[in-house]
């Protein structure tokens, strides 16, 4: 195995992800990708962009998501571990599924947390999602 993907949305738990598959990653001499799914801009949807100020704030965002990653990234390669970040505006399940067969991804890693019943029947769970839609093999890990 040499490519793995690992999906993640900046959650409480974003580094237990991160450390569990650093050493999944480890063990099989793998490159671990790490892939955060950002909101498509407003413009993109069908919305308009908005005011100026709703555009800085939304590059600050992304800036600052940029950064968490680059810094999620140098920590795995410290620790002697292959690594790549990646920050990409799309559709989560549609990109991470994307990335997945251009990176020759051979296993995806994503966390699963609990949402309420409104949440779910609104936005969906996003394992679940890819787990249904995935040809590649999904690990997934429940973080609480």
């Amino acid at each position: 195995m040499k490519n793995i993907l690992v999906g993640i949305d900046f959650h409480d738990q974003t580094e237990e992800l991160i450390s569990k598959s650093v050493e999944i990653a480890d063990q099989l001499k793998a490159k671990l990708w790490l892939l955060h799914v950002a909101s498509p801009n407003p413009d993109f949807v069908g919305y308009e962009a908005g005011p100026e100020f709703i555009r800085d704030k939304r590059a600050d965002i992304l800036w600052s998501e940029h950064k968490k990653i680059s810094d999620y990234t140098k920590g795995i390669k410290e620790k002697g571990v292959d690594a790549e970040g990646l920050l990409i505006q799309g559709a989560t399940i549609e990109t991470i599924l994307t990335e997945s067969i251009k990176l020759d991804i051979e296993l995806i890693i994503a966390g699963y947390h609990e949402h309420n019943f409104f949440y779910n029947a609104f936005f969906g769970n996003t394992s679940v999602q890819i787990i249904k839609e995935s040809k590649i093999p999904v690990l997934v890990f429940p973080l609480y």
